[in-house]
């Protein structure tokens, strides 16, 4: 917590933050989020705020004026004692501190913990011993999401793979047993189930694009009318009657420069998400955005006549591996889709249509490629 010449400073229970000689801001412990403890350099517990009582069940009370080792008993993942093993205050002079790691409190409760060793100069004795505390829900969350992530592409991988390696065994065994007409049949199989572990496969290279921040929008100039008409008739030559779909497209659309690639992405997923898993009339309509939307753009609304989406889901459908339905699917599309639409600069939200049906919304801005802004 100290940085080149910071220090810190006790006055009054609140930290200062000391640069040149003089204040620049004065912070409450309690104020902040991770538990804090700062012993004194003889190893007394000083200051121990709200967060760390919360995190480690004991009292400001208790902690105070205790030391350092009884307050935290800590042990590592092997049962060995913490402070003992990295003796701050008699080890090495050139320490700085302990980078964050994961310890147990008595009866096993798991907490991360970093510390800093303040010295007042160099090599010098530690003045102050300042560790923070967080707890693992949130490294938990994350682990879990990882694990769910895995669960289900090993699940979406594991169907398709078995049918392309039974297919192909089986012509490569028996060859001259089947007709050309079943040929093809198992062929067009293994082609099928070959595209759908390429989408998944795209999707997770989309989520990790996402996750980092890098996902790469360039933009050109669009036809959005084009594009929805596009991915209709593909629809219809799928199968689905052409009375399933009804178009509204607004005259004198503003110009929108946009990611092609990754707009027919969006409409093709919210199209394929209203076909699914919705009923009846499939309605896409693209207008300008309205006055009360309070941007510029292009507004592209698609909603259709099913059950709709439970109100207590809402919040949920642009989450990882939320299903409206049972109907298959990764789960991941809609998260995909919002992701994409905000890399644009743009919004997303989902409500019920007027048919009572799901209704996504999306607005894309205007926009232009950096060399012609």
């Amino acid at each position: 917590m100290a940085v080149g010449t910071s220090r810190l400073a006790e006055t009054h229970g609140a930290l200062l933050c000391h640069s040149g000689g003089h204040d620049v801001v004065g912070i409450d412990p309690d104020d902040l989020p991770d538990g804090l403890v700062v012993a004194d350099e003889s190893g007394r517990v000083i200051c121990f705020n709200n967060a760390a009582v919360r995190i480690t069940a004991v009292s400001k009370g208790e902690a105070l004026g205790l030391p350092l080792e009884r307050v935290l008993p800590l042990e590592d993942l092997k049962g060995c004692r913490w402070w003992t093993l990295t003796d701050p205050y008699g080890g090495l002079a050139t320490r700085v501190g302990q980078p964050e790691r994961n310890l147990l409190l008595p009866g096993g409760r798991e907490v991360l913990v970093s510390a800093r060793y303040v010295r007042e100069y160099p090599t010098g004795p530690i003045r102050r011993l300042v560790i923070s505390l967080r707890g693992t829900e949130a490294r938990r969350r994350t682990e879990r999401s990882h694990a769910e992530l895995i669960a289900t592409v090993a699940h979406e991988l594991r169907s398709p793979l078995t049918s392309v390696k039974g297919f192909t065994a089986t012509l490569l065994a028996k060859w001259e047993r089947f007709t050309d007409d079943q040929k093809r049949l198992m062929l067009e199989t293994v082609d099928a189930d070959a595209n759908r572990v390429t989408r998944l496969i795209a999707e997770l290279l989309d989520i990790s694009r996402i996750d980092s921040g890098r996902l790469e929008v360039r933009r050109q100039p669009i036809n959005i009318a084009a594009a929805v008409g596009r991915h209709i008739q593909a629809h219809i030559a799928s199968g689905q009657s052409p009375d399933r779909f009804f178009v509204r497209i607004q005259r004198r659309l503003p110009d929108l420069w946009a990611d092609p690639d990754k707009i027919d992405q969006v409409l093709g997923n919210l199209l394929e998400n209203a076909v699914r898993h919705g009923a009846g009339t499939v309605t896409i309509e693209v207008a300008p955005a309205s006055a009360k939307d309070d941007e510029k753009g292009t507004a592209v609304t698609v909603s259709d006549e099913g059950p709709g989406i439970p109100e207590e889901s809402m919040g949920r459908v642009f989450t990882r591996f939320w299903r409206g339905s049972k109907r298959g699917g990764t789960g991941l599309g809609l998260y995909i889709v919002k992701g994409i639409v905000e890399a644009h600069g743009g919004t997303i939200t989902v409500g019920r249509g007027p048919g009572g049906g799901a209704e996504f919304r999306f607005i894309l801005p205007v926009g232009a490629p950096a060399y012609l802004a």
